[in-house]
């Protein structure tokens, strides 16, 4: 019975064309084209293709799943666990059509609106988790249904929805969900302070930043903000210039909040340590190797997740998701695509692909094709020195002239308004990139 069915190929053209990806043996291509397809598809055929995909991939539970789904069985056992089986192996966005319609097959089932849920936090579709929540307000549980409401609801951006649906919302009676209800709160009183510096919409990254993760946002990308970035960068070769704004802008920042660090703190990758060196001089503070625990402190990182690949990186982000007392943790440039474990306090910038200014950049070959230079293997001390003797009155990037207002006064002013909340709560990471889009690679 599985070989003939084996041999069935779907007749949706878009999924055909997943399908001939698996002919050879693509399954990441396949995976790229069900995602455009994975909407409008017949469900009994989509589940065909994701059939064969997990058995390629090893994932028996998806492949058992799919194929009971692909066999006609429109129960909804049959499509919850489907989409289960899809979100534990990392592909929700397959999981939300089957269950949108077991949801319609059992619009009394908080566990299948859950899951559902789920999948829609998993693809950053926050209004629309928020939308299908705020359907069943009637029947669901404070928690965690109330509390997912409202998280949704500011992941998504709507900021009176989420004080509206967090009004009645009571403390838990389980006392494992109280630090939840902790970070919840404190993001709507950061809310609060952030609203006093900025517009708070759907383009305020910099509000939205500090909302949802704690992180004070040194500097906009000047480019392209206006065409889908909204002061994210996408590929970015870094340069010693703009390492010394963030140093500036991190300056700024602790003067305006009345935090006074008595050392810079170094990470062991050469990479952070550079950029620590150079703090240490910006900062007129002594420099000395991070130790866990050490108080009134900045910890310098140039990028947390290539410090995770250190042989020590795991250990020291584990240490450093819980706040020291005085305590500043500084990243410069913050994947926003992939977040780090830890959201850092102050964060220069944010990017998906980036290559210090010291690393081995991209550049013109002699042939007039692209190659990749030799990284400046100089010593750390030296690479600082450079980042350093830029004036200290550095000019920012006027760019395209498309972003907003980026001056040091909008900046401290911002600063200034979020001084009662920051340095507050765990950092825990960001799941989401919040309300605010950008455009990304694929």
């Amino acid at each position: 019975m599985f070989s003939r069915r084996k041999r069935r190929r779907p007749n949706s053209p878009d999924l055909q064309k997943a399908w001939e990806a698996l002919d050879s043996s693509d399954v990441p291509g396949a995976l790229r084209l069900l995602r455009g397809a994975a909407e409008e598809a017949p469900l009994a055929e989509m589940a065909l293709v994701v059939e064969r995909a997990a058995r390629a991939a090893d994932f028996t539970d998806l492949a058992t799943a799919a194929s009971t789904l692909a066999a006609g069985s429109g129960e909804p056992r049959a499509l919850f666990g489907f989409g289960y089986a899809c979100i534990e192996r990392g592909v929700p966005f397959l999981a939300i059509p089957a269950l949108r319609v077991a949801l319609g097959a059992a619009p009394d089932s908080l566990g299948i609106l859950r899951e559902l849920v789920s999948a829609y936090e998993d693809e950053g579709r926050h209004r629309e988790a928020a939308g299908e929540l705020a359907r069943y307000e009637d029947r669901f549980a404070e928690w965690p249904d109330r509390y997912l409401l409202v998280f949704n609801s500011l992941m998504a951006g709507d900021l009176a929805a989420a004080r509206r649906h967090h009004a009645p919302l009571n403390d838990p009676e389980d006392q494992t969900w109280q630090p939840t209800r902790d970070r919840q709160n404190l993001m709507l009183r950061r809310a609060a302070d952030a609203e006093q510096a900025g517009p708070l919409d759907l383009s305020d990254l910099r509000g939205w930043q500090y909302v949802l993760g704690g992180t004070v946002l040194g500097t906009l990308s000047p480019y392209g903000f206006d065409a889908g970035m909204t002061g994210r960068y996408a590929f970015l070769q870094d340069e010693k210039t703009l390492c010394l704004r963030g140093l500036l802008r991190l300056r700024t920042l602790l003067a305006a909040t009345g935090v006074r660090p008595r050392s810079v703190s170094l990470l062991p990758d050469r990479d952070s340590r550079v950029l620590g060196l150079a703090a240490a001089e910006v900062l007129a503070l002594p420099a000395e190797p991070f130790a866990p625990g050490r108080q009134d402190t900045v910890v310098v990182a140039y990028d947390l997740n290539a410090l995770a690949e250190h042989e020590d990186g795991p250990e020291i982000l584990g240490q450093l998701l819980e706040r020291a007392p005085g305590q500043v943790l500084h990243e410069h440039a913050s994947c926003w695509t992939d977040p780090p474990v830890v959201a850092a306090d102050s964060v220069t910038l944010l990017h998906q692909v980036v290559t210090a200014p010291w690393g081995a950049q991209l550049r013109q070959g002699a042939d007039g094709g692209v190659e990749r230079g030799a990284a400046d293997d100089r010593p750390e001390q030296e690479l600082a020195a450079l980042i350093v003797a830029g004036t200290q009155d550095l000019a920012a990037d006027a760019g395209d002239g498309e972003g907003p207002d980026d001056s040091d006064e909008v900046f401290t002013a911002f600063a200034a308004a979020v001084r009662g909340t920051w340095l507050q709560g765990p950092r825990a990471r960001l799941s989401s990139p919040g309300p605010v889009p950008s455009s990304r690679f694929a």
